[in-house]
């Protein structure tokens, strides 16, 4: 299993070397301008793959471009929602969930990349409105991970910035191996 694999049943030693694993991608990098560019850099390193392309997989039991994008659209979800349960309530408990039991049960593979992506860069530019207004103060702000304990607003969004660039590497990692 890949540390970067992060199922709702990890333990906190998991989550911690998620946790860093995430953030090493982004190193000393500041998190606004991979988050700003993210949504045109996917529609980039998708440009020019055919249906096919996209519902291919790298090897057995990994996932397809698609399913890459549609996870990513769905991780903003949960950023939307956590991001706003940190502004507006004092340290709240959030959810773990397990991106495996996501993308089967709500069919990533069938997904429809364009959708995905449009999906994305909506939410992507509605969290940004928020994070670029945030206060000094609100990026202390935190919530209460239940296996990483707790997380400032500051820190969440130096995740998902290393997010957003794993992913990306992993759609070229994926075109790499089919060839595309």
């Amino acid at each position: 299993m890949s540390v970067f694999t992060n199922p709702s049943s990890a333990s906190k030693a998991q989550g911690a070397a998620y946790t860093a694993a995430i953030l090493g991608l982004l190193g000393d990098g500041e998190p606004l301008p991979v988050l700003r560019a993210t949504a045109d850099a996917l529609r980039a390193v998708v440009a020019g793959l055919d249906e096919q392309a996209l519902r291919t997989p790298e090897a057995p039991g990994k996932w397809s471009v698609v399913q890459v994008l549609r996870h990513v659209a769905d991780s903003e979800i949960v950023f939307a929602f956590r991001l706003r349960m940190m502004l507006a309530h004092d340290r709240p408990d959030v959810i773990a969930y397990d991106q495996d039991a996501w993308a089967g049960a709500l069919r990533y593979a069938d997904a429809d990349a364009a959708e995905a992506l449009d999906e994305f860069a909506v939410l992507r530019r509605g969290n940004l409105r928020l994070v670029e207004r945030a206060t000094p103060a609100d990026l202390q702000r935190v919530q209460q991970h239940p296996e990483r304990g707790e997380e400032s607003l500051a820190h969440s969004m130096r995740m998902y910035a290393g997010h957003d660039l794993l992913h990306r590497s992993q759609i070229l990692r994926i075109r790499g191996a089919i060839g595309r």
